[in-house]
């Protein structure tokens, strides 16, 4: 593996990508190439690309937590961060997030709403926002995120990647602003289950500086035979359109499997979820940050967003007596909770309620970020351990499911999640599919989700088909034909029915075959019928078709733009 071609690609998509929003810092390119010239090709994570939320200290990198004003300038990294590192991975940048980790949405930050990866008009789900985007969009591998209410799991659930939520304490939170510091977790993003738990795996452990870090407490493997907990209709009710016969959807499958699935009433969680903003729990929020807002209240509508604002000066009129009557109500709930879920390998639930427009968000940002907690922000007051996962699509949007478990039950949650989950069929774009490009909204729309920039053997050439939209044709040559050459494009996976469909719809003269990367992988992709061939303008010289078409000029993108109208 070239690291540092690695590299580079990298920063050519966050260019070609053109969403500043995500990003908050990205460290120099040429000191990330340096970085990756020592990096050990035979370390555990040796070049993955990592993204950093901007509450999380990178050193040499300013840590802002999404306002200006807070700014400062750690001289180590976070423990999560270091021991990424020392596991090869590069740190490319910090990345946006609602302010001070305050919010389900996204929106709340200084740097601007961080928008939907595929539905730009769309909230991206937060606090961890930019975080999600970067590894939704293919720009890093593996983000890391935090979660108090839900963070690491919503932003996941929106854009149908893996969002990994470990026990309370697993990994330390050195280095992180604290949101509320009891609660925090720092969580990982990633395109794939295995990754993603591989990743949260290696920052686990006490580091001997956070006081509320844990040894892990092994459990064993889940039976063949699980039991999972389901909520009972009355809960689902206020779910978006078609999420709920998606989750008894997903439910049947798990079923198929051979488990026992049991509708129970989670009413005592959603309780202990509610006392997360309602009560006197957002006082710690005040405790981490209440200090810098208070003093900086001129800011308040320019550096500090207003509702987060609110939110944390709320806390100033919680009393102590408040606090401890609340605790009680917890220990009550907790109690009522452990006997709902007694017996079970796990509950299954939809990760969120809904996938509000940016402009939903703007008319009613505490109702609509309230809802999207329902099925998350109990997770950390109980101890619990979550795992968000894909499961689909609704109206050609992602739609998630979440594994939630006791405290240490991190890897049987991955288990089972692994044991439901669809494989997907990897499949090649070159053309009017990729990222970008005019048809790939069909990609979304069958459910599929950026696995990464890929090239293919050097054994295609390419041209330029007479087709509206415009888009080229891949045909694979004699392994010793020099006409041959490795081709630029991206592997996308869909679900088993999604990628049926779209192929059952595709026109001529384009055909789905096997395609050998320059990796010696061997995927599904876009190749062309040799009859389409005939009087093509050969294009292979380019090495894409955004390089084709930059090359053609303006008129022929004038086209492209057009045909897309």
């Amino acid at each position: 593996m070239n690291l540092q071609q690695v590299v580079r690609d990298a920063y050519a998509r966050i260019a070609a990508a053109d969403r500043p929003e995500v990003w908050i810092a990205l460290r120099p390119e040429a000191e990330v190439l340096a970085e990756a010239a020592g990096v050990d090709p035979a370390a555990p994570l040796a070049g993955i690309l990592v993204a950093v939320k901007d509450n999380i200290d990178v050193a040499g990198l300013p840590t802002t937590a999404g306002a200006p004003s807070f700014a400062y300038r750690p001289a180590v990294d976070a423990t999560a961060v270091a021991r990424l590192r020392a596991a090869g991975a590069l740190v490319l940048g910090k990345t946006n997030l609602d302010q001070f980790a305050t919010g389900l949405v996204g929106t709340r930050s200084p740097h601007g709403a961080v928008r939907h990866a595929f539905a730009p008009d769309r909230i991206s789900g937060g606090s961890s926002s930019g975080s999600a985007v970067a590894v939704a969009l293919g720009l890093v591998d593996v983000a890391l995120g935090t979660d108090t209410a839900g963070s690491g799991r919503v932003p996941a659930a929106l854009h149908g990647i893996v969002g990994v939520k470990p026990t309370r304490g697993l990994v330390p939170a050195t280095g992180v602003v604290p949101a509320c510091r009891s609660l925090d977790c720092v969580t990982v993003f990633a395109r794939d289950l295995d990754l993603a738990r591989r990743t949260a795996e290696l920052l686990t452990g006490p580091d001997g500086l956070d006081p509320l870090a844990r040894e892990d407490v092994p459990r064993p493997a889940p039976p063949a035979r699980p039991r999972i907990a389901v909520p009972g209709p009355e809960h689902l009710d206020g779910l978006a359109a078609g999420w709920a016969e998606a989750f008894a959807a997903h439910v049947e499958r798990v079923r198929a499997t051979g488990a026992e699935v049991v509708e129970v009433d989670v009413a005592p969680l959603l309780a202990v979820a509610e006392l997360l903003y309602g009560g006197a729990f957002v006082a710690e929020r005040t405790a981490a940050v209440g200090r810098h807002v208070a003093e900086h209240a001129d800011l308040v509508g320019t550096d500090l967003d207003p509702v987060v604002a609110g939110i944390v000066l709320a806390g100033e009129r919680v009393s102590a007596v408040e606090v401890f009557r609340d605790r009680e109500r917890l220990d009550v709930l907790a109690a009522r909770s452990r006997e709902v879920l007694a017996g079970f390998d796990a509950l299954l639930t939809p990760t969120t309620t809904a996938h509000p427009t940016l402009a939903e968000v703007a008319a009613d940002p505490v109702g609509v970020n309230s809802r999207l907690g329902r099925f998350t922000n109990f997770a950390n007051l109980l101890d619990l351990a979550s795992l968000a996962v894909p499961a689909g699509t609704v109206a050609g949007l992602p739609f998630g499911v979440m594994l939630t478990g006791p405290a240490f039950s991190d890897r049987a949650l991955a288990v089972l999640a692994a044991r439901w989950a669809d494989p997907g069929v990897d499949l090649l774009v070159v053309g009017a599919h990729l990222s970008g490009q005019p048809l790939n909204h069909e990609l979304v729309a069958a459910g599929g989700s950026l696995v990464g920039p890929a090239r293919t053997a050097a054994r295609y050439q390419l041209f330029a088909l007479d087709t509206v939209p415009p888009k080229p044709g891949a045909v694979r040559v004699a392994d010793d034909d020099p006409a041959g050459a490795s081709i630029a494009g991206e592997v996308w996976r869909l679900p088993a029915a999604g990628f049926g469909a779209f192929v059952a719809a595709l026109p001529p003269p384009m055909t789905i075959g096997a395609v050998t990367l320059d990796d010696g992988r061997v995927v599904r992709g876009f190749l062309a019928e040799p009859v389409a061939l005939a009087g093509a303008e050969e294009i292979t010289a380019f090495g894409s078709w955004p390089a084709a078409r930059a090359a053609r000029g303006p008129a022929q993108r004038g086209v492209v733009a057009a045909s897309a109208r």
